[in-house]
C-alpha cells in the first residue's frame, strides 16, 4: 500500500499531463501512486498516461460528464494511500516535494496541508508575471508564495494534501465555485487542523492570457461572496482589499478630474512599486511591465467579480442546488 496517493483531475490537457507525470518520475521519495481522472475531453490523456505506466504507479479513470469536484472525490475513493495529495494538471512538481511533505508531516503533523506556488526559470515571461501577481506581498500579501505563515491557512487544490480521515469526515469537495476554500473551511469546522508547509512548493505553470486571467480572478471574487454565505464569519477585511482597490481608483480619478490631477500620483507610485519589486525579483524589465498588467488584471477582476456577486447574487443562488456532497 503506498503512503501517498496523488490525484489529478484533468480535461483536454494532454501536454500538461505529460509534463506533470515527467516531473513525478524524478521524486526522491518513491512511496506513492498517481490517479488521473479525466472528463469527456476532446484531447484525451489516456495515451500519455500509458507512456508512463512502466515508470510510475499510475492509474487512469475516464468519467464523462463530471466536474472537478466529482473527479477529485472519485480519485480519492479509489486511492490506496494514507494521505491524498491534489494537484492541478498545470503544475510541475520539484524532485524533493514528497520528501518535504513526508518530513513536515512527521515534524509538524496536520490533517490538511498545502504549499506555495513558485515560478520555474523555464516559465514564459507572462507566466512569471502572473506568478508574481498571485504571490506578491503587494497584491495578495504574499500568502500564496509562502512568505507569510497564516494562523488559519486555507490550502488550495492546486497543491493540497489531506489525510484519509479528512475525506471520510467531510465527504470531499462540493460542486461550487471556490470549492477548495469551501473544503478547507469545512475541515476546520470539523475541528481538524490545516497547515502551510513552505518547503512543499510546486511550480504552477498557469497557461493563461490576460483575458483568461481576468476571467479566473473575476470568478475568485464571486466565490468569496458564495463562501461568506456558506460559512458565516469567513469573510475577513483582507478579502475586501481588491474591492477597496477598485473603488479607490475610481475615486482618485473623479477627484483628479474635479480637483487636481496630483491625486493620480498615488496610482503612479503604486504602479512604480509593483514594477520595481518585480524587476528586483525577476531581473527583467519586460516581466516587470507584464507584472503591472497582471496585478491590475487580478485586482480589478477580483474586485469587480465581488461587487457583481453582491449586486446580482447569481452564483450564490446556485449553491442551494449544489449542497449535496459527491459520494
Amino acid at each position: 500500500m503506498p503512503k501517498y496517493s496523488i490525484i489529478v483531475p484533468i480535461y483536454n490537457r494532454p501536454d500538461e499531463m505529460a509534463e506533470l507525470l515527467d516531473s513525478l518520475t524524478f521524486q526522491t521519495y518513491k512511496d506513492f501512486e498517481i490517479l488521473i481522472v479525466e472528463d469527456n475531453s476532446p484531447m484525451k490523456s489516456d495515451q500519455v498516461v500509458k507512456n508512463y505506466a512502466g515508470k510510475l504507479d499510475v492509474h487512469y479513470f475516464f468519467i464523462p460528464g463530471t466536474d472537478r469536484s466529482y473527479r477529485r472525490n472519485y480519485g480519492m475513493q479509489q486511492a490506496m494511500g494514507d494521505y491524498f495529495i491534489l494537484f492541478d494538471s498545470d503544475c510541475v512538481i520539484p524532485p524533493r516535494y514528497l520528501e518535504a511533505v513526508d518530513f513536515a508531516l512527521r515534524e509538524n503533523p496536520a490533517d490538511c496541508f498545502g504549499g506555495p506556488d513558485n515560478a520555474d526559470d523555464s516559465f514564459s515571461d507572462m507566466q512569471k508575471a502572473v506568478n508574481y501577481s498571485m504571490t506578491s506581498f503587494f497584491t495578495t500579501g504574499g500568502i500564496r508564495g509562502g512568505t507569510k505563515q497564516m494562523e488559519k491557512f486555507n490550502p488550495r487544490s492546486f497543491n493540497m494534501g489531506i489525510s484519509r480521515k479528512v475525506f471520510e469526515v467531510t465527504g470531499g469537495f462540493r460542486s461550487m465555485i471556490g470549492e477548495d476554500i469551501d473544503f478547507s473551511l469545512r475541515v476546520r469546522e470539523a475541528r481538524m487542523e490545516t497547515k502551510l508547509y513552505r518547503d512543499a512548493f510546486v511550480y504552477h505553470k498557469r497557461r493563461v492570457t490576460i483575458s483568461k486571467f481576468y476571467g479566473q480572478t473575476n470568478t475568485f471574487g464571486k466565490a468569496r461572496i458564495v463562501l461568506a454565505k456558506a460559512h458565516p464569519g469567513s469573510l475577513k477585511v483582507v478579502h475586501l482589499l481588491p474591492v477597496a482597490f477598485v473603488l479607490g481608483h475610481l475615486l482618485l480619478m473623479v477627484v483628479a478630474i474635479v480637483w487636481t490631477p496630483l491625486w493620480l500620483l498615488l496610482i503612479v507610485l503604486y504602479i512604480l512599486l509593483l514594477f520595481l519589486d518585480s524587476w528586483k525579483k525577476n531581473s527583467s524589465l519586460k516581466i516587470a511591465l507584464l507584472s503591472v498588467v497582471a496585478a491590475y488584471t487580478q485586482l480589478f477582476g477580483y474586485g469587480l467579480g465581488f461587487l457583481e456577486e453582491v449586486v446580482k447574487g447569481k452564483s450564490s443562488n446556485k449553491i442551494k442546488e449544489q449542497e449535496t456532497l459527491y459520494k
